[in-house]
């Protein structure tokens, strides 16, 4: 359940093509059907496909002052280099969300909630690991329901391009994937705490 007071600054990153920049189109964009005010700047790096890119979203019931974030509440990395870049910057008590298929170590940082998610082989196991991304935002949305997921679900079709709508399904199918993901660690952690 959202609560009235939201602000949540986060930031996605990893190689281009990844669906980066997307991810975060999708987000924005479900957060202003949630009545949200809301921001999202991208970044790319040298190089569109293969090089990095990290995309900026804040979401807040207030208005909000600037863009830019410095050191962001929520961090998703889609690979080794983002997980060195951003770990680092993520606030004191904040979210990294690292999908765990493509970092080559572990978070470092105790001070900072870290989920590995194997956000790549779920993506394959649906049958493109394209959908990486959806992946991903699906498990943040379960661990910090900043919006419904449903309104994300309903969102794909408007911010997915006509010439891809072939993928709608499979993206859907992800999201929920990746919030299914952390649902099952969270219950495995109980149970293992209660044993």
């Amino acid at each position: 359940m959202r609560s009235k007071n939201t602000h949540e600054e986060i930031v996605c990153a990893g190689f281009g093509g990844q669906g980066i920049m997307f991810f975060g189109k999708l987000l924005a964009q479900a957060a202003m059907t949630e009545g949200l005010h809301v921001t999202y700047l991208p970044s790319y790096g040298a190089e569109v496909r293969g090089g990095t890119a990290h995309c900026n979203v804040i979401i807040s019931s207030e208005e909000i002052a600037s863009p830019v974030i410095g050191r962001p509440t929520s961090a998703i990395v889609m690979n080794h280099p983002s997980l060195l870049k951003f770990e680092e910057k993520i606030r004191p008590s904040g979210l990294l969300i690292v999908n765990g298929s493509l970092a080559l170590v572990s978070a470092s940082r105790k001070d900072i909630d870290v989920i590995e998610i194997p956000a790549t082989e779920i993506a394959d196991s649906l049958g493109t690991v394209q959908v990486a991304n959806m992946v991903a935002l699906g498990c943040y949305l379960q661990k910090k329901p900043v919006v419904p997921l449903s309104t994300v679900l309903n969102c794909l079709e408007e911010v997915l391009p006509r010439r891809r709508h072939d993928l709608l399904k499979v993206n859907q199918t992800a999201l929920r994937e990746g919030a299914a993901f952390l649902s099952g660690q969270e219950k495995i952690g109980t149970a293992s705490e209660s044993g």
